[in-house]
């Protein structure tokens, strides 16, 4: 997903300020008049809800949320609209949507994908606290609590996180096709050069299939904690002191920058991996052999399930709690819907009602998958028209299982989730506020470098240090100067 961020124009200020004059006023009348009796014997004229998500567009969207609207209209009174927008295009075009205006009620945003938490101090969500004790009980019984905890912005929730695995960790995905093939050893595989020798192999073998896939949001992994995802700006994992550092000013990831430009020149990364939007069609085809994911238990699973063939991961790093996987999948309701009410009558029947979750996950039974038993589904052909990413879609817990899951699934994420260690910045949230100017040049230069440098394309000997530089002209020593007197605070204030 699209990590670009760019602040928002002075639209955005008015329009917030005119959402803050309408919520004093009472706008939301309507859904309080309606909502809570949204049954099917409602006399009220059914709440359209408009919902913006991320993915790739899938050709039977709007048949599926024909379906859904007959549920949701028949318990909540109310049909939902799914407006789709692809990976690498989300954050821009959702910038731009808020900034003008364009009516929505549900917005999906993450630590990565359309800012939480800058977005959320800006006014681009509405705050939940009301709103979750009134109509969202069932998302507080059910979600857990970490989540909730951990995607407070200010001390208040601004969005409703999806229930999934809580700790992020890295791994390396293969085509087990391809692994077989060529009796390939995938056992040893840890770091970015110990793929050396396979990537290598398949480049010889298979000279037409992308060796190692990625698209323009990819970014080595190194052991530090982004303050704020995919800027130059983090913590290392196992840090003492809590200094913020220049993420390209250390050793680890001027190592990972030179060996990614080495895959480069060797043809193992595609020309255009800096400018690609998402890999999905690779995945759909089967013509790669290896990238890098985020995973969860049983992902090859569900990964194997989705594309048709066998996926098999291995890890790539510690399975880590950190503020991007807590706040890695969130729905928020705009601060300009006109139907807040109704928007979180919606989000508590999508935590909690396994029918609806099912439905907006995998489709049409019959059409889009078949049921294997009580517990298990398997897809049909037609369910390549509506492929969704269920992480982005709320409550994984309440999904059917993919036909080789086990049973007891779900206790498997509650014992990863257990398992997991936190971040050192676990719950710290930079307020930007102060450096606004700087931040917004910060993006632009980020706009201009980071994909080229991360996924190879440009040689680091010669882009690093133009890159540093202009950060550094972009007034990026202030933001960080400001973030660790922040980050200083909070450490005082927590007992680190």
């Amino acid at each position: 997903m699209s990590k670009g961020k760019k602040s928002f124009s002075f639209a955005l200020a008015m329009l917030t300020a005119f959402a803050l004059v309408l919520s004093a006023c009472g706008g939301g009348n309507k859904d309080a008049e309606s909502s809570g009796s949204g049954s099917s014997g409602s006399s009220e004229k059914p709440v359209n809800l408009i919902w913006y998500t991320i993915g790739t567009p899938q050709k039977d969207v709007d048949k599926v949320m024909a379906e859904v609207s007959k549920y949701t209209k028949e318990k909540i009174n109310a049909t939902v609209t799914m407006k789709m927008i692809d990976w690498g295009d989300y954050t821009q075009k959702m910038q731009v949507n808020v900034a003008s205006g364009e009516p929505m009620d549900i917005l999906f945003t993450s630590a990565g994908g359309f800012d939480y938490v800058q977005n959320a101090r800006k006014g681009a969500f509405m705050e939940l606290d009301d709103l979750l004790d009134k109509y969202g009980k069932g998302i507080k019984d059910t979600i857990d609590p970490a989540f909730l905890e951990g995607s407070k912005v200010d001390g208040h929730n601004y969005g409703i996180p999806a229930n999934k695995e809580l700790p992020q960790q890295e791994v390396w995905r293969f085509n087990q096709n391809l692994v077989d093939k060529y009796k390939l050893d995938t056992s040893n595989v840890r770091s970015l050069e110990s793929i050396e020798p396979l990537l290598k192999t398949i480049k010889e073998k298979e000279p037409n299939v992308t060796a190692f896939a990625m698209d323009k949001n990819y970014v080595p992994y190194v052991p530090y904690d982004y303050v704020i995802q995919n800027l130059p700006m983090a913590v290392k994992l196992d840090t003492t002191d809590y200094k913020i550092v220049d993420i390209l000013e250390t050793p680890e990831m001027k190592q990972a920058l030179t060996t990614m430009h080495k895959y480069y020149q060797a043809g193992y990364v595609a020309p255009e991996a800096a400018t690609t939007g998402s890999t999905n069609d690779l995945m759909t085809s089967g013509n790669w052999f290896m990238d890098r994911a985020q995973t969860q238990p049983l992902a090859d699973n569900a990964w194997s399930s989705s594309y048709g063939y066998p996926v098999k991961s291995t890890p790539a790093s510690d399975a880590i709690i950190t503020n991007t996987s807590v706040q890695g999948s969130i729905m928020a309701i705009s601060a300009n819907s006109e139907h807040p009410e109704k928007s979180m009558e919606f989000l508590n029947l999508l935590n909690t009602d396994p029918v609806l979750r099912n439905m907006v996950d995998s489709g049409i039974e019959g059409t889009h998958y078949k049921k294997v038993d009580d517990k298990h589904i398997e897809n049909l052909p037609e369910g390549k028209n509506y492929d969704m990413p269920s992480y982005s879609l709320g409550n994984n817990m309440l999904l059917y299982l993919n036909p080789n899951d086990p049973d007891d699934k779900w206790d498997q994420f509650k014992k990863f989730n257990a398992e997991g260690k936190n971040s050192p910045i676990l719950s710290f949230n930079f307020d930007s506020t102060k450096v606004a100017t700087e931040m917004a040049a910060v993006q632009n230069v980020k706009e201009q470098f980071w994909a080229s440098l991360m996924t190879g394309t440009v040689d680091p000997n010669t882009y690093l240090p133009k890159a540093i530089a202009a950060f550094k002209q972009a007034g990026l020593d202030k933001i960080i100067a400001e973030a660790q007197t922040q980050l200083d605070a909070w450490k005082a204030a927590n007992n680190k």
